[in-house]
């Protein structure tokens, strides 16, 4: 029964990825036009949710390996969960988010909303991004103290946060921003190549021994306090850049 329980842990992380995806396509884009004559475009409430469950998975994730590293459980059926979980709650529901996005950004006119389906297609490369990267790392024996390419679950909390940013933001720049579409095509093949490319990147098991890496980590880390305190969610943006920043400069600190 010990054996079992990292492994339940990894599947509330696959639950609530599914969640998330129920949220994000459970209503639609909401439009609607105004007395000049303008269309308001309004974000689904339903994609905060979606944003809430990414992050209970994110939490899954991590605890299913402490928790294995605690009991010492390790198995090959629950690496296997544990992808298996990453590609949809990391992969799948954040290309959800992508997706109503870009239905948000295409909706110039109502007939929009639902005739350019075949532009809101490119969002899933990012879960096709995903698949591949887990699969290559199942099989790839060198990844045991570093990634190769920026892990799953950043990319999905990286996405997961754009709902919240849209929600709190008061700068009209910012808001036309994610509501182009040339920002969020850009966007899902940036994310997509951070995945998949085979530039070493930092992982915590990684800093073993390696002090030339914990000053910049706690400039990171000092970046993410202060950006949170004083810009709420715009802290995980700029963390994530943050953690490619250091992994860039420091790649061969890295794999010593």
């Amino acid at each position: 029964m010990r054996k079992q329980i990292p492994n339940f842990i990894t599947l509330l992380n696959l639950f609530f990825g599914c969640c998330a995806i129920v949220a994000s396509f459970q209503q639609g884009t909401n439009a609607s036009i105004d007395e000049a004559g303008s269309m308001i475009i309004e974000i689904p409430e339903q994609l905060y949710y979606a944003s809430f469950f990414i992050a209970l998975a994110a939490i899954a994730d991590f605890f299913d390996g402490y928790v294995a590293r605690l009991l010492k459980v390790h198995s090959e059926l629950g690496k296997q969960l544990d992808s298996l979980a990453d590609v949809v709650s990391f992969g799948v529901a954040p290309a959800a988010i992508v997706f109503q996005f870009l239905k948000l950004s295409l909706a110039n006119d109502i007939n929009a909303l639902s005739h350019n389906s075949i532009l809101l297609a490119p969002a899933f490369i990012i879960a096709m991004a995903g698949a591949y990267r887990l699969g290559r790392f199942n099989i790839d024996l060198d990844q045991k103290t570093y990634f190769k390419g920026v892990p799953i679950p950043m990319i999905g909390i990286l996405t997961a946060v754009f709902p919240l940013i849209y929600w709190q933001v008061q700068v009209p720049f910012v808001s036309q921003l994610l509501l182009s579409p040339f920002f969020w095509y850009v966007y899902i093949l940036l994310v997509s190549y951070l995945m998949v490319m085979k530039t070493p990147m930092l992982a915590l098991k990684s800093l073993s021994g390696k002090k030339k890496l914990l000053l910049p980590l706690v400039l990171v880390g000092l970046e993410v306090t202060l950006t949170a305190v004083f810009f709420k969610w715009w802290a995980v943006p700029f963390g994530f850049i943050g953690y490619c920043v250091v992994s860039l400069l420091y790649k061969k600190t890295i794999t010593q």
